[in-house]
């Protein structure tokens, strides 16, 4: 039960994660969410924190894309501070853009890693793009209002997943890949 919402891996947050991990699972190409997981998403321009990562990942030959379900505007603003691609209005759950972009740009679905924060809305996209998928807790305490409806949801089955021992945290993975 519930098969389709088990990610490949979680985390507490896209900060953690170090990219010698990436480097051990030969990724070449890291997709991230944007409201919750890289940044709030009230704001139009990344944090230093966020800044940092991009900075670390290209160091790290990773190439970033900012994919959000979000409108134009501000994902374009905020990918544009960060000089990254981006896909907006992506309709996750729905899988046909990320399967766009993968074929686009003749991706390796094998060298393609996803990171996000909700489970009705990035897992399930993932897991219909058979793409990897790190699932992360939201990173700060705010909302926008469409996300709680998917979050009561998400959260009941996150709780299940997690008492059934069915989420694997990145550090297991990570430990066995030496």
């Amino acid at each position: 039960m519930f098969k389709r919402f088990i990610p490949f891996a979680t985390a507490k947050n896209i900060y953690e994660i170090p990219m010698e991990f990436y480097k051990k699972l030969g990724i070449e190409v890291l997709m991230m969410d944007l409201d919750n997981t890289l940044d709030s998403y009230k704001l139009f321009k990344p944090t230093e924190k966020a800044v940092m990562l991009i900075s670390d990942l290209r160091e790290n030959g990773i190439t970033p894309i900012v994919v959000s379900n979000n409108k134009g505007k501000r994902v374009k603003s905020y990918a544009d501070a960060l000089n990254i691609e981006y896909v907006n209005s992506a309709r996750k759950p729905f899988s046909f853009k990320l399967n766009k972009v993968i074929k686009i740009k003749n991706l390796n679905r094998e060298k393609l890693l996803f990171i996000g924060d909700q489970m009705m809305t990035d897992v399930l996209a993932c897991r219909g793009a058979h793409v990897r998928m790190i699932l992360t807790e939201k990173l700060v305490k705010e909302d926008q209002w469409t996300t709680h409806i998917n979050r009561l949801f998400g959260n009941r089955i996150r709780h299940y997943l997690k008492k059934r021992n069915k989420l694997k945290e990145w550090r297991e993975i990570y430990g066995s890949c030496n």
